[in-house]
């Protein structure tokens, strides 16, 4: 026995030693492909870091948005966290019979705890093979690999379960409460003799550390290295969601002009936490699900964009580095990413692939809304938005090309300051439509010798869409109501800059903003409000790159608290029955869900009804990242399907706080031949017709 055990140790201490050099290898090798892309900067705050991590990772917060496969992964997490425990007890049983975890009169109560934790586990592995493979999510990838997983954990809790049973015969101990489990299969097998059941329980025991070893070395080289790669992922995501990266145009005059590029050319024109964020996919599919582009459609995959990246990072990583991306080599021997030296023909054909066309399509690119659905979806924080906009500006910037159609909005907006290419001069001609509000501009108020404390920023849809300007009235004039002084820039207001970055223009957008900050400056802009959630968002959250830093605001907030404070007072009865849907740029860049849902409630007589799809996981209108100005030539309609999700709760009334939206919705109910039988209109005009009612009686 002596022998047998040595040659089990010294067998248990290589194998272990093999396994832990072939982690490491692959952990090693995929630190070098993510040094190959640029460094990225950090910016501290520690503690909110930390807090995102323990909320996320350990709180499994965006995982339990879906109760089913949440709760199958809390299981899993934390089941598998405690097991270790009993893995551990498991080595010494083999490594020592006869000794166990020094835990005293509390061992008993420990092996309970370890057998129902691995119950537990087992559940969960048949609930998720029970909705990966039976109920077949859409949304799960099936086949072996996907399935490898449960093998490698049933297989684990399976062994430790019938060894410990093994063990108990083997060791004479009598049936006990406390391992359950293992006391039911010592009674199943009680025929066999005391030798038999020691070789079996070596055998379970062998099983079980080949498994967990193999399963160490397969998980960074597999989807499952987000175990590693996610607490990374999420400790380092932006502490601003969405907000995009400026590109510094300052060029050097030593640079040679064909080496100059914009935007995302190459794997490695990507930042070292973008090259993680493809390792920390897990391919789940949440985000596919809830894309727009993807529900309608379109050929754009969030999910496959991220596996297409690294798949192709690994690719090229093995080919630059000339370090195997897969482990043992020779079991991988025809695999990609098994490129062992740069000069080979297979190494120089992912060298000479174009990132953008080879690996990732421009129609892809473009069908995406920049909504952020997927990003508030995903599990691990990946930031999908950036990693599309930094590639649609290569393609904007470096190779000139662009949709026809948004090309042509693009230079209305460089040449004129509007989308639409009218005259800058007619800018400020809305304010003729209802002669009873003031809106002065900054230059009359000036001339005047008066000052104001809100700039508002009527934006392009409020100064020439003739629906959005019926928006800005109604909010000036409940401004006027409250008090408030504002002004206007006029003629000399120009394009917030959004459409222009979103498309990946960024060189426009930087002299767009330059522009604007210097009319800020001027006027010594303090506080700016805005109906436009897409310009509350720039200005908020992106302008402060570039210099500027102000109070801004979007309309919603600016009245609930006018509400709150008494100024405004909601007293006219709106017997309808609404439903609100929440702007991309409002909820999940900027988390304000709250206040146009508290300014619907304070209005007598309305009743609010939520669609299935609201707040965080609202569904995109269509008309965010440049596509207001496009038509869709793919699939279905975005703001067809977003107006159908209205409809399912009976609505009397579609609300908003974005004129964009606003006009996806109204063409959505068109579409639908609804639109004489259902209103669309802004939170600002329902809150105009209770706030006003009474005048309106009287002048009638």
């Amino acid at each position: 026995m002596d022998t047998f055990l040595l040659i089990n140790w010294i067998a248990f201490l290589l194998v272990t030693a093999y396994a832990f050099y072939l982690f490491a290898k692959v952990v090693t090798t995929r630190i070098a492909y993510i040094k190959l892309g640029k460094k990225s900067e950090f910016d501290g705050e520690i503690k909110l870091r930390l807090q995102r991590v323990w909320k996320i990772v350990f709180g499994q917060s965006k995982l339990l948005k879906d109760k089913k496969s949440g709760t199958i992964h809390v299981m899993m997490f934390y089941g598998f966290i405690l097991v270790q425990f009993g893995a551990i007890d498991m080595f010494i049983k083999g490594l020592s019979p006869g000794n166990h975890l020094p835990f005293g009169p509390l061992y008993p109560g420990f092996v309970f705890f370890q057998e129902l934790v691995t119950l537990m586990i087992l559940i969960a592995v048949a609930w998720a093979f029970y909705r990966r493979y039976m109920e077949k999510l859409v949304r799960l990838k099936r086949g072996f690999k996907a399935g490898l997983v449960l093998i490698f954990i049933g297989t684990l809790m399976l062994s430790v379960l019938f060894g410990n049973g093994m063990l108990m015969l083997w060791e004479g101990e009598p049936l006990t409460w406390t391992a359950p489990v293992a006391s039911l299969v010592a009674a199943a097998f009680g025929w066999l003799s005391a030798k038999a059941a020691m070789v079996l329980f070596f055998i379970a025991w062998w099983i079980h550390t080949i498994t967990l070893l193999t399963f160490l070395v397969y998980v960074p080289q597999s989807k499952h290295a987000h175990l590693i790669a996610a607490p990374i992922n999420v400790f380092l995501s932006k502490k601003t969601p969405g907000k995009l990266e400026k590109i510094d145009f300052d060029l050097d005059e030593e640079d040679d002009e064909e080496d100059i590029a914009f935007g995302v050319g190459k794997v490695e024109d990507f930042s070292q936490h973008q090259m993680i964020d493809f390792y920390a996919c897990v391919e789940c599919g949440r985000c596919t699900d809830v894309c727009p582009a993807a529900g309608t459609g379109k050929m754009l995959s969030p999910m496959d964009i991220m596996i297409k990246l690294r798949d192709h990072l690994t690719d090229k990583g093995a080919a630059v580095t000339g370090k195997s991306a897969w482990v043992p080599s020779y079991a991988f021997s025809g695999a990609a990413g098994n490129l062992v030296s740069a000069e080979g023909e297979a190494a120089a054909t992912v060298q000479s692939m174009n990132l953008v066309g080879d690996v990732i399509t421009a129609e892809e690119l473009s069908a995406c809304t920049t909504c952020r659905n997927c990003e508030d979806a995903c599990p691990v924080n990946n930031e999908h938005v950036g990693t599309i906009i930094d590639l649609r500006r290569y393609l904007v910037m470096t190779e000139g090309k662009m949709d026809s159609d948004i090309q042509r909005a693009v230079q209305n907006i460089e040449r004129q300051g509007n989308p639409w290419g009218l005259s800058k001069k007619d800018r400020v001609k809305w304010r003729d439509e209802d002669e009873t509000a003031y809106i002065p501009t900054v230059k009359e108020l000036k001339k005047e010798d008066k000052e104001f404390e809100y700039l508002f920023w009527v934006s392009s849809m409020g100064a020439y869409d003739s629906r959005s300007q019926k928006i800005a009235l109604a909010f000036a004039k409940l401004m006027n109501k409250a008090g408030i002084s504002f002004a206007i820039l006029g003629n000399v207001e120009a394009n917030s800059g959004d459409t222009a970055r979103r498309i990946g223009n960024e060189f426009l957008f930087q002299e767009i903003a330059e522009k604007n900050i210097k009319q800020f400056e001027k006027y010594d802009v303090k506080k700016i409000v805005t109906i436009d959630p897409h310009a509350y968002n720039i200005f908020k959250n992106e302008y402060p790159d570039f210099g500027f830093e102000a109070e801004v605001y979007h309309h919603t907030q600016l009245l609930f608290d006018l509400i709150m404070d008494g100024k405004l007072l909601p007293k006219g009865q709106i017997n309808q029955r609404l439903t609100y849907h929440d702007s991309c740029y409002l909820g999940r860049y900027n988390g304000v869900y709250d206040p146009p849902r508290e300014i619907l409630k304070s209005i007598p007589g309305l009743e609010l009804v939520e669609m299935v799809r609201s707040k965080e996981n609202g569904m995109c209108c269509g008309a965010g990242g440049g596509l207001m100005w496009t038509e869709e030539t793919t699939g279905n309609r975005i703001n067809v399907a977003r107006t159908e999700q209205a409809l399912e709760v009976a609505p009397s009334i579609i609300s908003t706080g974005c004129p964009y939206c606003l006009t996806m919705l109204s063409d959505g109910t068109k579409a639908k031949e609804v639109d004489e039988d259902i209103s669309t209109m802004d939170v600002a005009e329902i809150l105009a017709l209770s706030v006003f009612i009474e005048e309106e009686v009287k002048t009638a």
